[in-house]
């Protein structure tokens, strides 16, 4: 007798082997959509940056795509350094040391994010600034916002040299959060004040030639464009959470026996 045509035992065995009672496991897409919706956002982002129409604006023409990448994943990066930011207060709150490693490894996807964006937006000055508006290369490098993000950049990168300078673990940790608050702190002069008080090539600053913020919905950034931008920004950001997780996850599994937890 088959063990499908009888209703007794179909029941009685049906919690026990997936092969008399099939049924589809959502677990993972419970779990992991997020991770599904990082890639299916990116993907869109690369196909859609590079296929559909922007608007043919002054200086910047088609490098104007290259919004979806540099700006995006400045917006992801500063996303990243708050989250780091609030676990490092946690930590100083607590002295958990979970929170440290939230903080470090956030941290440093940051960091990634903000030297990604960095080189994306010197290319992009590269076929801009130095051919369209005949500037000199020693003109480009003198651009406050390359030097201010150059210097915020640093800063976070000292804040990884100070981390590998002490042995002893709660030290560490205790002077890399307190730290990790004040190169936030810097962001915010270094990135986006001081840049704005002094002449800079970067559209929307003063003395710009272009005299267009990159996110103005009336000259710069259209319908087309905001359908792209957006959705790209929240992929941006999730992959980098995505790869701070798994960082973290792999320096917990290395520090289990200290945590103990």
């Amino acid at each position: 007798m088959r063990v499908e045509n009888n209703p007794k035992l179909r029941t009685k065995n049906s919690k026990l082997s997936p092969i008399f009672a099939p049924s589809i496991n959502f677990s993972f897409l419970k779990k992991n959509w997020w991770k599904i919706l990082s890639l299916l956002l990116l993907i869109y982002t690369v196909v859609a940056g590079f296929l559909v129409a922007v608007p043919d604006l002054p200086i910047i023409h088609q490098s104007i795509r290259n919004l979806y990448f540099h700006v995006c994943m400045w917006f992801g990066m500063m996303i990243l350094f708050i989250i780091s930011f609030v676990y490092s207060i946690k930590y100083l709150r607590g002295f958990n040391l979970r929170n440290d490693i939230y903080a470090q490894n956030y941290a440093a996807v940051g960091t990634l994010f903000g030297m990604l964006g960095y080189v994306t937006g010197a290319i992009w000055a590269n076929y801009t600034w130095l051919t369209d508006q005949n500037q000199s290369l020693g003109s480009v490098l003198k651009e406050p916002k390359l030097i201010g993000a150059a210097i915020a950049l640093l800063i976070y990168g000292a804040y990884f040299v100070l981390r590998g300078s002490f042995t002893d673990i709660d030290k560490k940790a205790r002077v890399s959060a307190v730290y990790n608050i004040f190169a936030f702190a810097m962001l915010f002069p270094s990135i986006w004040i001081i840049p704005r008080l002094v002449g800079s090539l970067h559209p929307g600053a003063p003395g710009s030639d272009s005299g267009n913020p990159a996110l103005n919905a009336q000259n710069d950034l259209d319908a087309g464009m905001r359908m792209i931008f957006y959705p790209a920004v929240i992929g941006w950001t999730l992959l980098g959470v995505w790869i701070a997780g798994l960082k973290i996850r792999l320096q917990l599994i290395k520090d289990k026996t200290l945590l103990n937890e």
